[in-house]
């Protein structure tokens, strides 16, 4: 990375703070979320059928949908701002980008599966 053009109006300390503001945040958004979803629903719990209780809406999905992907994100731009890497800059968009398109099934899918154990709670009751 070191040996990488840098683009220069991003090799300021100013940016270097940006930098670092959207690491922490970053940081702050994917070890909160994983806190919030423990082991089973960090990796893909969901999917092989082993839901929590209820959609989980604590700090940081109480603030932001999907916070882990956005975190990650965060961190991606800040790094490359803090290194002022336009490669960085432009894999930064290429996941922002992945992203949103693996969220056009993950959000309606979580939604159902959650809707289902829910009526099938209801009709248990």
């Amino acid at each position: 990375m070191l040996s990488q053009p840098k683009l220069e109006r991003l090799d300021t300390p100013a940016a270097r703070g940006l930098g670092l503001t959207l690491l922490g945040v970053g940081v702050t958004l994917v070890l909160s979320s994983s806190f919030a979803l423990g082991f089973t629903g960090t990796f893909l719990g969901d999917y092989f059928g082993i839901l929590k209780e209820a959609r989980v809406t604590v700090f940081p999905f109480s603030v932001l949908d999907n916070p882990m992907y956005w975190g990650s994100t965060a961190n991606y731009l800040g790094w490359a701002i803090l290194h002022a890497s336009p490669t960085g800059l432009l894999l930064t968009v290429l996941v922002a980008l992945t992203y949103m398109v693996a969220l056009l099934y993950e959000e309606p899918f979580t939604a159902e599966i959650y809707r289902q154990k829910a009526s099938g709670a209801h009709k248990r009751s």
